[in-house]
């Protein structure tokens, strides 16, 4: 039997080109995994509509559409994906506290007073496709970790419920970060022997786990899969000896 840790754990990307294939990708997946995660590509094909179907569907929700915007346009649009029913979605740290703080506090107080569930809200360190000379040439010289660790205690201290960051980076926000619980949801992750594809920090799922990852978001070598259940399955099963 599946260790349900380990499903729950299994976030599958539905980076797709339309609202059928998500569709039936749901159908496939949704006792296999514990979430799914609704980026730019699907919802700007597809809109919120994709979303609340996947909701109604009781489904879980990760909207990744990574708000960066001043203050009051990201709040607003936490509290349009509060009503929405998802289960977390996130913002860019590098927006700064206020952005975060007051995007905190809105999602608080919209799920408060509508009696809905308050999703939990992370914050984007840096994109697993960056590395150090990508960083550069976006006028940051430090390297990833350390830019990891900065706006992961940045994003801790205004009031976010976690954090977005590469497999690689989880012990030190870990060690930094001593608020309990802080989500840590890690993309860039891939089975042995998969090709890495745009990612340039990953690591295995089993190894995600056990550096501390909460979550792991899996696209391609899922939802490209002959069988996206068994692909799914099987990348569960490499996570089970971390809960035994």
């Amino acid at each position: 039997m599946m260790n349900t840790l380990a499903t729950d754990k299994l976030i599958v990307a539905l980076d797709v080109d339309n609202a059928q294939r998500a569709r039936e990708l749901v159908s496939i997946l949704r006792d296999q995994i514990g979430m799914f995660k609704i980026g730019s590509q699907l919802f700007t094909i597809a809109g919120p509509d994709i979303v609340r179907e996947v909701v109604k569907s009781g489904a879980r929700v990760f909207l990744d559409l990574k708000f960066h915007d001043i203050p009051n346009t990201v709040a607003a649009a936490g509290v349009a994906a509060t009503q929405l029913g998802v289960s977390i979605f996130n913002v860019h740290a590098a927006g700064g506290s206020e952005m975060m703080r007051r995007t905190a506090d809105a999602v608080s107080q919209v799920a408060a007073r509508e009696g809905i569930p308050r999703p939990s809200v992370i914050a984007v360190t840096i994109l697993t496709s960056m590395d150090e000379i990508v960083l550069s040439e976006v006028g940051l010289h430090s390297t990833c970790v350390d830019q990891v660790r900065t706006l992961a205690q940045l994003a801790d201290s205004s009031g976010m419920d976690g954090v977005v960051a590469s497999p690689r980076e989880v012990s030190i926000i870990r060690t930094n970060v001593k608020t309990a619980p802080f989500l840590i949801v890690t993309p860039g992750v891939r089975p042995a022997g998969v090709v890495p594809n745009d990612q340039k920090r990953v690591s295995t799922p089993a190894e995600a786990i056990k550096m501390g990852a909460d979550y792991i978001v899996i696209g391609r070598p899922i939802t490209g899969a002959t069988d996206p259940a068994a692909a799914a399955r099987q990348i569960a099963q490499e996570m089970e000896c971390c809960f035994a």
